[in-house]
């Protein structure tokens, strides 16, 4: 990938912003289950890095609303179109019933993520 490495948590902050973009650093914190410092810190660096924007929240000026900047839409795209690769590239070279066992199991595992996403919000 080009640019500095990113962290796990920083991709997961990145990842929750494109899908929350205005949210706040405490909301962010719950989202991940991190500690509101330790969201501060990822929002320091990343916003260093030139991926994050945050805005003074209109409703509470101590408060900030963070957003993508082009530069960390990029990178995603970037690194989704990598995994996807990779990702394609391992199902490719797996037998034809592995690759059907896999299948069958999507929606399983589709329901196992919702599940998951229900009981963290």
């Amino acid at each position: 990938m080009d640019g500095p490495a990113l962290t796990a948590s920083q991709v997961e902050l990145l990842r929750l912003v494109e899908n929350s973009a205005g949210i706040g650093v405490s909301a962010a914190a719950r989202a991940l289950h991190l500690a509101g410092n330790s969201v501060s810190t990822l929002v320091n660096q990343l916003t260093e890095a030139g991926y994050l924007r945050r805005e003074t929240d209109p409703q509470d000026r101590r408060a900030v609303r963070l957003y993508l900047t082009d530069a960390a839409t990029t990178r995603l795209t970037s690194w989704r179109s990598a995994r996807a690769e990779l990702v394609g590239t391992g199902l490719a070279a797996l037998p034809a019933a592995d690759r059907e066992a896999i299948v069958q199991a999507l929606p399983a595992l589709r329901r196992l993520t919702e599940a998951l996403a229900e009981e963290n919000t």
